[in-house]
C-alpha cells in the first residue's frame, strides 16, 4: 500500500498540535530522570548509545550500557492506549507500524551489542518506571565490579 505523507495538516488546530509534539524533555521522561538522578545516578540525556547508529536513547548510561526509552502510547502503538486517528488513518497506522518495527531493530541490535535496554511507556508510574530503571542500572554496575 502507498501511504504518502500528507503535505499539510488536515486544519489549523492539528497543524499547532503536531508542531508541539516534543522529540525529548517530555512530561514522562522528565518526571522518570528527576527519580533517578534524585537516586544519584548520572546519565546522559537524548544520546546514541552505539556510534554510527542512528537511534537515540532518552537515558543512556554509557559506561554500564543501559539504554532507556520513554515511549509514547499513540507513537509507538501502546496495547492499552493507543488510539487510531481519525484522520490520515492508513498514513498514522503505517507511521506507527514503521515506529513498533523500528523500535524491535533498536533493542535487538543493542541487546546484541552488550547492552541492557529498558522501555518505559508514557502512561507508566514515574516511581515503578525509575525503580526499574535503577535496578537495571544497580545490576549492571554489580557485574561490572565483578568483571574487573
Amino acid at each position: 500500500m502507498d501511504v504518502r505523507r500528507p503535505t499539510r495538516a488536515a486544519n489549523e488546530g492539528t497543524r499547532k498540535s503536531m508542531r508541539s509534539n516534543k522529540g525529548r524533555d517530555t512530561r514522562p521522561e522528565l518526571a522518570i530522570r528527576r527519580r533517578v538522578h534524585a537516586a544519584g545516578l548520572r546519565y546522559r540525556v537524548s544520546a546514541r548509545p552505539l556510534p554510527g547508529f542512528r537511534r537515540t536513547a532518552d537515558l543512556v548510561f554509557t559506561r554500564l550500557r543501559v539504554a532507556v526509552f520513554v515511549d509514547g502510547c499513540f507513537w509507538h502503538g501502546c496495547p492499552e492506549h493507543h488510539t487510531v486517528a481519525a484522520t490520515n488513518a492508513a498514513y498514522w497506522a503505517e507511521k506507527v507500524r514503521a515506529n513498533r518495527a523500528r523500535d524491535k531493530e533498536t533493542t535487538e541490535r543493542l541487546l546484541d551489542e552488550g547492552w541492557r535496554v529498558v522501555r518505559i511507556w508514557e502512561h507508566e508510574d514515574p516511581d515503578a518506571a525509575a525503580e526499574r530503571v535503577i535496578a537495571e542500572v544497580r545490576s549492571a554496575r554489580e557485574k561490572d565490579e565483578k568483571d574487573t
